[in-house]
């Protein structure tokens, strides 16, 4: 699509994406994550001291003390600075990764790259950039890697998002090149690429169609929690409105997604509706290397500010620990290789989806 129709309200429609999720009306309505369908077993005998647990988890070249990512929300207005500025704080106090809403405001205006400028707060922490991938394909591999460099990520999210685009005002409809996109970042930009939906999920063959670009990091963000195609649809008219209604619970649950993906050798970043530290530890249970909060962590920012967020998020580690402890686990990778019992709904998807 052309920018030139977006650019006056960019602005309006990131403060519009702010208000939605933080709304808790624009969640998915009948599919869930299928986290639910993950049991871990329990040991009732664990053979060592609880403070044994260690979290560290090494991904994208950064090491995290917890297996935990606020997952990219905002940026690009006054109040999505405020929000950035905080949650980059209570990433680098937790050890945690932080992820920036998608630049495509700071692209269009450059004035607004403020609102993305997190490194100085969090000058340790996983930093997460985020460009959709119809504007990556646009750009040279020059103007992203300026693009990074301006606000020091460690690595850049290439947002795939064909379901909201189609309901989203005025969205992209062009969706060729995306392979050949990933494929140059992968080769030319310099930092790691993650292929990351947006609410949709990760299919088997798209996560092997990813890996055959040379990409090896994915975020799956899957169906369960917010639906983006909700949130576009509150914003539609018409036509566009009716078809965001039929299609509002569209997508490959986040359990789903990350079990098929568990064997290709993918780094997994399982995001989609993850609300506590029990469906962090759920997901790496089915393979994923770290889980992401965006929603619940908005809303805690939103009722107590920063002292909220880190409130909320040392919950969800405390959780995850919780959790890797009683199963008899020492570490988030054994926790990866500890016993499970699957519902009958997530193994039709695992048996039935490859």
């Amino acid at each position: 699509m052309s920018d030139q129709p977006e650019s006056p309200n960019i602005q309006r429609r990131k403060a519009d994406h702010i208000a939605l999720c933080a709304s808790g009306e624009v969640e998915f309505r009948e599919q869930g994550t299928l986290l639910d369908q993950v049991q871990l077993v329990h040991d009732a005998l664990p053979d060592f001291h609880f403070d044994e647990v260690d979290l560290t988890t090494e991904i994208l070249g950064k090491r995290l003390r917890a297996p935990v990512i606020i997952s990219g929300m905002t940026g690009g207005t006054p109040e999505a600075a405020a929000i950035n500025h905080d949650l980059a704080r209570a990433a680098e106090r937790l050890g945690i990764g932080f992820g920036l809403g998608s630049q495509r405001a700071m692209v269009l205006h450059p004035d607004l790259s403020w609102t993305y400028a997190v490194r100085d707060i969090a000058p340790t922490a996983l930093l997460l950039g985020n460009l959709g991938m119809v504007q990556a394909r646009e750009m040279s591999t020059g103007a992203i890697r300026e693009l990074v460099a301006t606000v020091g990520v460690d690595a850049l999210c290439v947002h795939l998002n064909p379901a909201m685009e189609l309901i989203q005002p005025g969205g992209d409809r062009d969706f060729r090149g995306g392979r050949e996109t990933l494929k140059r970042l992968h080769q030319e930009l310099g930092i790691p690429v993650v292929a990351k939906e947006t609410g949709s999920g990760i299919s088997r063959s798209v996560g092997m169609a990813i890996l055959k670009t040379g990409v090896t990091a994915v975020d799956v963000s899957g169906a369960g929690g917010t639906s983006w195609v909700g949130v576009e649809t509150r914003r539609a008219e018409g036509a566009a409105r009716r078809l965001g209604e039929e299609f509002w619970d569209w997508g490959i649950p986040t359990a789903a997604s990350v079990g098929l993906l568990a064997d290709l050798g993918l780094t997994i970043i399982a995001t989609g509706g993850m609300r506590t530290g029990m469906d962090v530890a759920r997901a790496i249970a089915l393979g994923a290397t770290a889980g992401g909060l965006a929603a619940p962590v908005l809303r805690a920012h939103r009722d107590g500010g920063f002292d909220g967020a880190v409130a909320f998020l040392e919950h969800v580690i405390a959780g995850v620990r919780a959790a890797t402890f009683l199963t008899g686990c020492r570490t988030p990778a054994e926790l990866r290789r500890a016993p499970k019992v699957i519902g009958a709904s997530l193994r039709g998807w695992l048996e039935q989806a490859r």
